[in-house]
């Protein structure tokens, strides 16, 4: 992995080097596979496909959904993933060795609320994310198509 000016990978070569690591089926940076999914969504104004690592969460359902949080480790801003899937909410998702294409949904009311909770308890991490940000921080989950 080259560095970038400031002698530190960029954010683009770190999730370039965690997809790698993903699709050879290795454990990617010390963090299991199983706790981590490739996203693929289309660029808003680009029209071009861009896939980002992110953790993952499972809603059991029914039906079971993979559910992601767009913290963006507490910025001010929505992570770019979640401005492309909400123009376009058609995307690829990659996870363990599966595979599928699905419809992102943005999940609000009792969903979030119940959602939310699961995953502050098993990540309590995401609680400072909110803690630093004003804006609620959007849940998404994939409904295969």
């Amino acid at each position: 992995m080259t560095e970038s000016n400031e002698g530190r990978p960029s954010q683009a070569q770190i999730n370039a080097h965690v997809i790698e690591q993903f699709r050879a089926g290795s454990e990617v940076d010390g963090m299991h596979r199983d706790r981590l999914l490739l996203l693929t969504t289309t660029g808003r104004s680009s029209g071009e496909e861009r896939t980002a690592p992110m953790m993952f969460h499972v809603d059991p359902g029914p039906p079971q959904r993979h559910v992601v949080i767009a913290s963006n480790m507490g910025a001010p801003q929505h992570p770019g993933w979640y401005r492309n899937l909400t123009a376009d909410p058609q995307v690829h998702v990659e996870v363990a060795d599966e595979e599928y294409d699905a419809t992102a949904v943005v999940l609000d009311g009792e969903e979030y609320d119940r959602l939310w909770s699961d995953i502050t308890t098993a990540n309590p991490f995401f609680l400072d994310h909110q803690a630093k940000t004003d804006r609620t921080i959007p849940l998404v989950a994939f409904e295969r198509r």
